[in-house]
């Protein structure tokens, strides 16, 4: 069996960071707050429980210092934080506070804007609150109409269309192209690719290892927006894709052992579930 592992699979940068920032604190810390699971894992959520990590999903319910994940807070919380005297320490990822400063930027310059990405995922739920009064949350193709309708009836002349860090590069193009095709030319349309380029080089990648594999295996969490996104790119491309969490739920009936394998894993799974998952392949093999 050969085994292809992706050159992006596993952590980026941000979230390597906030992990990393939270094993410290705690080595300082008996009491400690996560403010929403740090990452879109439950191994790495559990270990840092086990470490002494308590996980909230209201400023509210902080009692002490408080860390702030990749994804990023609304704008109000840190607010709520300083009014109650919270601790913050943020992670929040550079791009992600890049995509915050570019909202309020436009925002304030009235500009409508386009948001695209999950209207559930933490990072959109943030982004949202930069965004002025005037917005709308694009999740998918089908969306974009009704986001023109939106801003027709606002009567406002300028658009600035961003996205969530993790979102699909493919959907991206496509609604890029609708957008400037089916807007009035009357308009004035800022368009800003705001996909982490750490995604773009992993999607890009995921692709083409699909292309050349008989198996894809997929790893990450069942909530990690990033992580569905490649399972949906590699089933486009592989006859065999596998979406797991981690080894335990990897089916080895589904792999041969002359099969070319290819692994991915998304922006928080851990180096240590993509080394399991290898573990457990080579038996296969021997």
């Amino acid at each position: 069996m050969e085994i292809i592992v992706g050159k992006t699979a596993g952590f980026c940068y941000g979230v390597k960071r906030a992990v990393d920032g939270a094993k410290e604190e705690l080595k300082q810390n008996e009491t400690l707050y996560g403010l929403g699971e740090i990452v879109h894992n439950q191994e790495v959520v559990k270990e840092l429980e086990n470490l002494g990590m308590q996980f909230i999903e209201n400023i509210e319910d902080a009692n002490g210092k408080t860390i702030i994940r990749a994804h990023g807070i609304p704008k109000q919380m840190y607010e709520q934080a300083r009014k109650k005297q919270i601790e913050l320490i943020d992670y929040t990822c550079p791009k992600v506070l890049k995509i915050h400063q570019i909202a309020e930027e436009y925002a304030n310059k009235g500009y409508y804007i386009f948001l695209l990405g999950n209207k559930k995922h933490p990072e959109i739920i943030g982004t949202l609150s930069y965004c002025g009064e005037n917005k709308f949350i694009i999740e998918k193709e089908d969306d974009t109409i009704k986001a023109l309708e939106a801003l027709e009836k606002s009567g406002i002349k300028n658009v600035l269309v961003i996205s969530q860090t993790t979102y699909s590069l493919e959907k991206f193009y496509i609604i890029e192209e609708f957008i400037k095709n089916e807007i009035p030319r009357n308009i004035k349309v800022v368009i800003k690719n705001t996909i982490c380029q750490a995604t773009e080089i992993r999607q890009k990648e995921t692709e083409e290892m699909a292309k050349k594999v008989d198996c894809m295996i997929v790893i990450g969490g069942k909530n990690s927006s990033n992580t569905k996104k490649l399972y949906e790119i590699a089933i486009q491309y592989c006859k065999i894709v596998l979406l797991i969490e981690n080894e335990t739920e990897l089916a080895l009936h589904n792999i041969k052992a002359n099969n070319k394998v290819g692994i991915m894993a998304g922006a928080s799974t851990p180096r240590e579930s993509i080394e399991k998952v290898i573990e457990k392949l080579k038996k296969v093999s021997s």
